[in-house]
């Protein structure tokens, strides 16, 4: 039985958590509020802010001393024009997207180097925004950009041992974008830029979330892979 510690617990991370524990995977949840889903899946958790570094540290840790895979899925969704944009936007930001997930992969590290699998496996998440470049998007953009450049590094990094890999969604229907998606006619229109002619689905992540972090995926590191029904590549309309 694999074993996989999941940081934030909310649509995304949920999801993926499910499909996980459909393949018999032992989980260890960390969020600020795991315990609900954690009793649903019958999981281990901590309780933790990623921006509180040792109260993260401790909670991933209580994952064991031997894991299988890291899944971060903790991010923000702060739209704003640059010139309304503050230093602490962009550096609270960055924090929660790129230097959580930092601390998280090196709290994790002895563990995922215990992992008696082939290779073990880090999941941490980009956005579309990051290649395409969308208005009002600075801020979060920035800092996923470092999200990549840290799967690039680290995955070149921590080879052959451990695998790092990143997905990167166009808009998901979770409960972090539910003030967009709540709005029936933007989503209709936010749809309708993407092939597919929908937004997407927590499933629709965690199908290849899960595949990542398993060992099916054991010949794929460094990846930054769009999950974004089509949005990253394609124009369907002139």
């Amino acid at each position: 039985m694999s074993k996989h510690i999941i940081i934030g617990a909310g649509g995304i991370g949920s999801a993926i958590a499910r499909r996980l524990k459909l393949q018999c995977a032992d989980l260890h949840l960390v969020s600020r509020n795991p315990q609900t889903l954690a009793e649903e899946l019958g999981a281990s958790h901590g309780v933790a802010d990623v921006t509180d570094v040792a109260a993260l540290d401790a909670a991933v840790k209580a994952g064991g001393e031997q894991i299988d895979g890291l899944c971060y899925a903790v991010g923000t969704i702060n739209l704003k024009p640059v010139a309304r944009l503050t230093d602490q936007d962009a550096l609270k930001d960055f924090e929660i997207n790129a230097l959580g997930a930092f601390r998280a992969i090196k709290a994790t590290l002895p563990a995922l180097k215990a992992s008696e699998q082939v290779t073990s496996s880090i999941l941490l998440f980009s956005t579309v925004a990051v290649a395409q470049g969308f208005a009002s998007h600075a801020s979060v953009a920035m800092a996923k950009g470092a999200i990549e450049g840290l799967t690039r590094a680290l995955a070149a990094e921590l080879a052959p041992k451990i695998r790092v890999n990143c997905i990167a969604p166009s808009l998901t229907r979770t409960p972090l974008t539910s003030f967009i998606t709540n709005n029936e006619p933007t989503t209709v229109a936010i749809a309708g830029m993407h092939a597919l002619q929908r937004i997407g689905e927590g499933e629709d992540i965690a199908a290849l979330g899960a595949l990542l972090l398993s060992s099916d995926a054991g010949w794929i590191t460094g990846q930054i892979i769009g999950v974004d029904g089509g949005r990253s590549s394609l124009r369907t309309k002139g």
